[in-house]
Order: structure tokens, then sequence, then C-alpha cells
């Protein structure tokens, strides 16, 4: 099996996407609790200007310190929660690397059951899930496809093959 998804079609940069090495990326969602907790949207810019503006701040009136080494049971906490963690991330950030053509206006996410289309808009809040219970989804992954909203986390698409712009 193929664990590598390639996104083509009207695009401007043809991309291979791994989920295998998404465990490390930062942009990830812990899939346990995302569907229950309430969420507010926060413009990514607005976060960081934000944070570095209060970095700066403390700064001016603290003066720089030294960075505090991190306790050994927060860093195994961290470690058995990747280890033991469901995980998926957000598509919009692979679709707006890829850099879709302004004639596309849909996405169609290839299965080995068949297609499934949506605008660009609504597959950007897609979730595509990689990991469950620390495994990666092997069996009729690599990826699995859950909207939003959560409405189809217990049937959700899977046996994801490619994602074609059109």
């Amino acid at each position: 099996m193929n664990n590598v998804i390639p996104i083509t079609g009207r695009v401007k940069f043809q991309l291979t996407i791994d989920p295998s090495v998404w465990i490390f990326d930062e942009r990830k969602i812990d899939l346990t609790t995302y569907f229950d907790e309430e969420r507010v949207e926060i413009d990514e810019n607005e976060k960081y200007s934000k944070a570095v503006a209060e970095h700066f701040s403390k700064e001016i009136k603290e003066g720089a310190a030294l960075p505090k080494p991190a306790s050994q049971s927060k860093k195994r906490y961290e470690k058995e929660k990747l280890l033991n963690g469901t995980f998926g991330i957000k598509m919009k950030p692979f679709i707006l690397n890829a850099e879709p053509d302004n004639s596309a206006e849909k996405v169609m996410i290839s299965t080995a059951e068949g297609v499934h289309s949506f605008t660009i808009e609504e597959a950007g809040e897609l979730i595509l899930a990689f990991s469950k219970d620390g495994k990666p989804l092997l069996e009729d992954g690599p990826v699995h496809v859950l909207f939003e909203d959560g409405s189809n986390r217990n049937n959700p698409i899977t046996h994801v093959r490619k994602i074609t712009l059109s």
C-alpha cells in the first residue's frame, strides 16, 4: 500500500503529502477532544503578533531570561500523548501550498470505493485523520477524511488514494 497521497490537477505545484510525518507537525489536531470542545477561530497572523508583542513586553519589563529546562514529567506526558493519541490535520494548508489555479472550483478525493467532491472552501475545512490510538491508519488509510463538525467521525471517508483539484 502506498502511504503518500498526491495532490494534482489545476494547481501550480503538484504535491505529494506523507501522513507518516504529521505526528511531528505543530498543526496537528487532537481528535479525542476536537469535536467536543468549543472553538473560537483565531487568525494565525493575529495569534503570532500577540505572542511576539507579549514576549517583547516581557523582555522590556524583566529583561531576557534564560530558557528553563522542561521537567521530565512534562516530556514523558507529551511522549505518551504522541504514542497513544488520535490525531488529524486540516486540509487547508496543503491546498494553499499547491496554489490552486483561478479556474479550480472543486476538490475531488479519490478513494478505493469512488470519488468524493467538495468545493475548495469545503475541502479546506476537512480534517485528514492520520493516527488512531497512536497507530497509523494502515488498514484503511493512509488517512481518513472527517468533516469539520465531526458528523462523519464514526463513518469517515477511507482508503484515500489521490486528491485532485478541478
